[in-house]
């Protein structure tokens, strides 16, 4: 039963310490921003980045090209967005390797 107390007592100044030794910041201020900044993090221009990398990675998967070229195209675009974007629309050929659009015909 002491055993007990004693061990109760200890958790408890060791509590005490924690709580007693984090900082504690003299002021708050808290800053109003716009959410549509041109900053980190996003923005009208990220949103525009976004949405061109997701038709990117349509148009990747939807293309004849083989699985590996697949991955690699995609995680070009998934690790640079920008500069991968770029990449993919100067240098992938895409004419070459668009799928056939529509239905094909029955014989």
């Amino acid at each position: 039963m002491q055993n007990n107390l004693i061990a109760n007592f200890f958790f408890q100044l060791c509590l005490a310490a924690l709580a007693l030794a984090a900082p504690v910041a003299e002021q708050v201020t808290v800053q109003k921003t716009d959410a549509w900044q041109y900053g980190t993090g996003g923005g009208i221009i990220g949103l525009v980045v976004l949405i061109l990398d997701v038709i990117v990675f349509v148009e990747v998967i939807k293309s004849n090209r083989p699985p590996l070229q697949k991955l690699l195209w995609s995680l070009l675009v998934f690790f640079f967005p920008i500069g991968g974007l770029i990449i993919y629309w100067l240098f992938s050929n895409r004419a070459a390797h668009n799928s056939s659009s529509g239905y094909e015909t029955l014989p």
